[in-house]
């Protein structure tokens, strides 16, 4: 009998950290942590080289200097890796969804209403109203918003789950759920 090798990394636990540059990182922290409600927990820099490390361990050019990097957590889920950088070859402009690379991050909030009108109280673009999703992701709402640099970001929530947990029968499925955030106990104690 031939063993098969394991599917996947090693010992893979789960997304630790997301990453993302932004062209201002004091301007950056001030929205995740004032608007957002992100903490910040701690900030390195500046990195640079004069040799090719940047390029062979970053991928970027060499002479990119990452002015400095900051770390968040936001609630429950991946911390946040935040760089604000210099680089000769930098495009300031952030991706859209429909570009090669484009991405955007997801917040996962209980009442969608008064999260939207906490991001509007604040003069973040909000594109468009809230949508209810079909299909398997009926059951959740969701709305695209702007960071001040133009990053996309959404709003997200399902607090009574999504269509496919209940409707799609664990062969369709395998057995697999969607990791989604805890929320806190809300309970008075």
């Amino acid at each position: 009998m031939t063993a098969v090798a394991p599917r996947g990394l090693p010992g893979l636990a789960g997304v630790e950290h997301i990453g993302f540059t932004v062209p201002d990182l004091e301007a950056a922290t001030a929205f995740f942590t004032e608007v957002i409600g992100c903490e910040l927990v701690y900030t390195l820099g500046p990195f640079q080289s004069d040799g090719s490390w940047m390029t062979d361990h970053l991928n970027v050019h060499p002479r990119a200097v990452m002015d400095r990097l900051a770390f968040f957590r936001c609630a429950n889920g991946p911390n946040f890796e935040v760089f604000q950088y210099e680089s000769p070859d930098q495009h300031p402009v952030p991706p859209r969804n429909s570009d090669i690379g484009g991405h955007h991050l997801a917040f996962y909030v209980q009442d969608l209403d008064a999260a939207v009108a906490h991001l509007r109280s604040h003069w973040v673009t909000v594109l468009g109203e809230p949508t209810d999703s079909t299909g398997p992701s009926k059951g959740q709402r969701w709305v695209y918003f702007l960071a001040p640099w133009g990053m996309q970001l959404e709003l997200v929530s399902f607090p009574d789950g999504k269509a496919y947990e209940g409707a799609l029968d664990q062969s369709e499925r395998q057995g697999v759920r969607l990791w989604q955030p805890e929320m806190p106990d809300q309970s008075p104690r």
